[in-house]
């Protein structure tokens, strides 16, 4: 069974395509995992819940979590579906980093960061956190975003379960690219 191959459909169906399997979400992004392992039973033979078990807890980046009973699952972040995944609102660390590929680094630079399809622009805790995101969409460039201010000037920051700092959109004026 490849776990990569599963977990990527798992992350399209719950960020972005539930209707792709019939799955029925709440306004949360929580999706019944009954429902969830017998979608992916139907497209990867012999799919379990332990399966699904290890695929969770396996996750390098922890996009997926499970309610306290384990009953129902959700992505952690990274939705293009309008669900509030209950993110914590919190001041951010001074500096965050944000790592992209190089194409899109011209647009970046005069418009600043957007969300695109998701919902919120992404940030990461570190450098090297930022170099591998954008390593996975081309040669990588990063980006120092000056975090802390932009707080003090008042934006909003929110952190996922899994440690991934968000926020709507960051101007260019709060970023050098490194």
């Amino acid at each position: 069974m490849n776990d990569v191959k599963i977990s990527k459909y798992i992350s399209l169906l719950l960020r972005h395509k539930p209707e792709a399997e019939g799955l029925t979400m709440d306004s949360h992004g929580w999706v019944p995992v009954t429902q969830l392992v017998k979608a992916l039973a139907g497209k990867f033979s012999g799919f379990t819940k332990e399966d699904l078990d290890r695929i969770v807890a396996e996750s390098d980046k922890q996009r997926y979590s499970y309610n306290d009973d384990e009953t129902k699952i959700r992505a952690n972040q990274g939705h293009s579906v309008d669900v509030d995944v209950e993110m914590e609102i919190a001041e951010p660390p001074e500096i965050l980093w944000h790592g992209t590929a190089d194409r899109f680094a011209a647009s970046i630079e005069k418009e600043g960061l957007k969300p695109q399809s998701r919902r919120f622009v992404h940030l990461s805790k570190d450098r090297e956190t930022a170099y591998n995101v954008g390593r996975r969409h081309g040669r990588p460039v990063i980006y120092l975003v000056k975090s802390g201010e932009m707080y003090r000037d008042g934006y909003v920051f929110r952190i996922s379960a899994n440690g991934v700092w968000q926020t709507e959109a960051v101007p260019p004026k709060y970023m050098f690219r490194q």
